[in-house]
């Protein structure tokens, strides 16, 4: 119910669209995919109004409802209940049971209707303007990376309300799976146009791919016309018998127009420094417990893993519920109120976590900071893997000081991406990136030799890394010997999560 034609858009000397056109009809949910960078968010706030054109149109019928997710965070209601009743419809403001109905999808609990707003984590505070935003019933809804903050269980419950949404969407999101999901047609913002496709990224990327391996085929097959038109001008242009003819091809050849190569687009391609490690234990927990207070009730309780050499192991689970404090537990990062953590005496620990960026240093540029992490990685290979994560050419020189948190978040793991290590130790290490990276760095984890630790909530990526699974679930933090498949097929979510 959206079209989009001839649209132009610059910020300086970069171009984001040229030209671009694309219409969004009734009842699609569309995923737009590209590199950061290249101008997703800059279309969905020129759909929403709130970014101008250079020229071009878009029409919008009259009284089409557009509702967006937002980010910002103004409760003025008492109660999550009724912070969340003020997204319903005009003449619907008493149906309280669609807002419970959806908040529980969300994660919250029946003794959370009646907290403030302001009891609740940053996470959750988005999880009620989503909330409020899929009660409005809009015609069209428009996501930008709506399950940043979402756990495993939350985001299917997301995938399945997403795919009865019988209005439009619109979506952005790192996480391939969940797009692939929800989703009926893909846009890519490739190349200042946009290139739709009935279909997953898969068919997307594919077509994309097919298509600019057509074109180079054809330009150099053209180049080598134009070479033995040039040289056939050349030879004959001066003598009189044949100068008609030259002009001929010379006036072909102009009004022809030469294929310009397309323009190199980097593949992103990240390397971790893994170490040989010759002992098949590399780390043990033996009946650890952990509570920020030091007392009952304990957040983790008894729990005992050992951790061998090789293996890749996913922390899943609802938020809340004790992933990341268990990360840090293994880490080293916290100490645990009761039991002990053994580990081998040359073990060499890596760890990425949403909060250890402020041991960034905030003078040194992204390029120096990357450096600083091992002696023997030299300036090409920093710049390298700064472009691998999004700090391409000049921007990779850029003051730490100068970074927004997302920003820091990836030089940390550029850090972790050279430092020489055994053991990773990953909390949601893809949450800042875009889908290139994010395939790049799963295939970084994928050719490590040492062994991982993982908090994801990414379902593509715990099928494409994990052998053993800790599971936190109904209140309970179990291990499971296996793939994420098996552990769907052999023991699922309880039903108190889904």
């Amino acid at each position: 119910m959206i079209k989009i034609a001839g649209l132009n858009k610059s910020y300086g000397t970069q171009v984001l669209f040229d030209d671009l056109s694309l219409s969004i009809n009734r009842g699609e949910r569309v995923g737009i995919v590209g590199r950061n960078g290249h101008g997703k968010s800059t279309l969905f706030h020129l759909i929403l109004g709130d970014t101008e054109a250079d020229s071009g149109n878009i029409v919008i019928p009259k009284g089409y409802r557009i509702g967006h997710l937002q980010q910002h965070l103004n409760f003025t209601k008492p109660t999550v209940l009724e912070e969340c009743a003020l997204g319903l419809p005009e003449g619907e403001e008493y149906e309280t049971w669609q807002v419970e109905r959806i908040l529980f999808g969300l994660g919250f609990q029946e003794k959370d209707m009646e907290r403030s707003p302001n009891e609740f984590s940053g996470g959750y505070q988005i999880r009620m303007n989503l909330a409020k935003l899929l009660v409005s019933n809009p015609d069209m809804l428009m996501l930008d990376e709506p399950n940043n903050y979402l756990d495993i269980v939350t985001i299917r419950w997301l995938e399945e309300f997403l795919k009865e949404w019988e209005g439009e969407i619109v979506l952005i999101t790192h996480d391939r799976s969940f797009m692939d999901k929800v989703s009926t047609h893909i846009v890519a913002i490739h190349r200042t146009k946009a290139i739709k496709v009935e279909g997953d990224t898969e068919k997307l990327y594919t077509q994309i791919n097919q298509s600019e391996e057509i074109y180079e085929k054809t330009r150099i097959n053209e180049a080598k016309k134009r070479k033995q038109e040039e040289i056939f001008i050349a030879k004959f242009k001066a003598k009189a018998s044949f100068a008609s003819r030259a002009q001929s091809r010379v006036k072909k050849l102009e009004k022809q127009g030469e294929m310009k190569a397309l323009e190199a687009i980097d593949d992103l391609e990240l390397y971790f420094n893994s170490l040989p490690f010759a002992a098949n234990q590399m780390m043990a927990a033996e009946n650890i417990s952990f509570s920020y207070t030091g007392k009952e009730p304990f957040l983790i309780k008894d729990f005992s893993i050992s951790v061998g050499s090789g293996e890749r192991i996913c922390i899943i689970g609802k938020n809340g519920k004790g992933k990341s404090t268990l990360l840090k537990l293994l880490a080293g990062e916290l100490q645990p109120s009761a039991g002990s953590i053994k580990k081998h005496p040359i073990l060499k620990e890596g760890y990425f976590g949403q909060t250890n960026k402020l041991d960034l240093n905030e003078s040194n540029s992204i390029v120096e900071e990357i450096k600083s992490a091992d002696p023997s990685c030299n300036e090409n290979k920093a710049r390298t893997i700064a472009g691998g994560l999004m700090f391409s050419g000049d921007t990779a020189l850029k003051k730490i000081k100068v970074l927004s948190g997302g920003e820091k978040s990836r030089v940390l793991l550029g850090k972790i991406l050279v430092t020489p290590s055994h053991l990773l130790f990953l909390d949601e290490p893809t949450n800042h990136l875009d889908m290139q990276s994010c395939d790049s760095l799963m295939e970084a984890i994928d050719g490590f030799d040492g062994t991982v630790i993982m908090v994801t909530h990414n379902e593509m990526h715990l099928r494409t890394v994990a052998t053993k699974l800790i599971v936190f679930d109904n209140d309970e933090i179990k291990i499971y010997d296996g793939g994420y498949d098996e552990f769907l097929k052999d023991v699922g979510w309880s039903d108190e999560s889904i």
